[in-house]
């Protein structure tokens, strides 16, 4: 009997974790947590501008924007960070308006050194301001065109390590360097990344959680397809923005028997989403997943006052509650009203506070979760087809409009 057969077998937890392992060898995000960040810290320090501006597009901005989103208003920082990522010209403007040029460091980060965007940006700021070794890095891989650039003009260039892709860059000097320079300690981001690296490949508690979590989501993939990260921090607003573009583009794939896969993130922010979006999660189509994240310690104590206001004294019952408590009371009730309804998946993650190790762990442990739900739908999580062909036609266009 000759027997062929494209069909593709559920996968166990136990390969699973083996082609986790070995894609270590290959893929370089796993081993950015060993680094030695001297160098990126020695330059660090002899930084005198006050301004950073970093020159980029998502995966070069999205996961720095995270961390110093997060971290900014809880840290006495040293220096200001920018992000110019659009050409949408009225940002670029309005930026650029309440920064001072002659005190800038300009961080320009490609990975392929070609990004029609980075480049445009990088051209204009060149027409405002002269752009050389003394305010000027690059961030690039070692052969692109932008670190010809960079030899050309005496810039000194960071590498982006050929086998770290753009959006799992921000443990590298992508994300390392920009954060260094206002005075955020890269060296306790590791430390957080580590503690998941440990304890995953430990095969400990970030390996059960991960592991579970992602064998849920692709195998109810059909029944719950979008993902729904709920997160109770205005801190986190920059975490969600890097978590779309992490899920989207790391999983929305062709699988090996050629069928369309993906899960579609969706992150908001509480308590302000549960006045709009928590409906359509309510009420709406079983079609949803919801993942809450919670910060245990604000390191704040700013209390509601206890005031009359004529007329509300029904409400009473809030003054001198802390804000922190009362956001994550919201919280908490968000989750019992979800969890009352008995079909709605949803998990809760619960970070220690603002600070550099809670924010690194979480990014890294969903990092490895996205790898993990890649092997398990039998897909490439570290390429993007999808946005090279659009890449190719604009540079077609561009290049016809000429």
């Amino acid at each position: 009997m000759h027997y062929e057969h494209n069909f593709i077998p559920t996968i166990s937890d136990e390969d699973v974790f083996h082609r986790i392992e070995a894609q270590r060898d290959s893929i370089g995000y796993y081993n950015l947590v060993h680094q030695d960040t001297s160098a990126l810290k020695a330059y660090a320090s002899k930084v005198k501008q006050q301004n950073v501006v970093v020159i980029g597009i998502g995966g070069s901005t999205l996961g720095t924007y995270a961390i110093y989103k997060f971290l900014k208003h809880s840290k006495n920082l040293s220096k200001k960070l920018f992000f110019l990522e659009t050409t949408d010209p009225i940002d670029i403007k309005s930026k650029l308006k309440n920064i001072d040029l002659e005190d800038t460091l300009f961080i320009v980060i490609s990975k392929s050194g070609t990004t029609i965007e980075t480049v445009s940006i990088f051209k204009y700021i060149n027409s405002l301001v002269k752009c050389d070794e003394h305010n000027t890095v690059v961030v690039t891989e070692s052969d692109s065109k932008l670190n010809e650039y960079a030899v050309a003009n005496g810039l000194l260039n960071f590498e982006i390590p050929k086998n770290v892709g753009g959006r799992f860059s921000v443990f590298s000097a992508v994300g390392l360097l920009p954060l260094a320079i206002v005075g955020i300690d890269i060296d306790e981001l590791l430390d957080g990344t580590k503690k998941i690296y440990n304890s995953f490949f430990e095969q400990k508690d970030a390996y059960e959680r991960v592991l579970k979590k992602a064998r849920f989501f692709v195998e109810c993939k059909n029944s719950f397809n979008i993902n729904v990260v709920f997160s109770y921090s205005s801190r986190l607003e920059g975490f969600n923005k890097w978590y779309i573009q992490l899920w989207g583009e790391s999983l929305g794939k062709v699988d090996r028997n050629t069928t369309r896969q993906g899960l579609t993130p969706i992150g908001i922010i509480g308590p302000i989403d549960q006045h709009s979006f928590l409906q359509l999660i309510v009420e709406g189509r079983r079609d949803k997943t919801v993942s809450v994240i919670k910060v245990n310690d604000f390191a704040s104590d700013l209390k509601i006052p206890k005031i009359a206001l004529q007329g509300l004294e029904e409400l009473n019952y809030i003054d001198e509650i802390e804000f922190s408590a009362l956001i994550n009371k919201q919280a908490d009730a968000t989750i019992e009203s979800i969890r009352n309804l008995g079909d709605i998946p949803c998990d809760v993650m619960t970070i220690d506070g603002v600070n550099e190790q809670s924010i690194s762990s979480l990014m890294y442990e969903y990092e490895l979760l996205t790898s993990v739900c890649a092997e398990f739908m039998y897909i490439n999580a570290y390429d993007q087809p999808g946005v090279e062909a659009g890449k190719i036609i604009l540079k077609q266009k561009l290049k016809e409009g000429r």
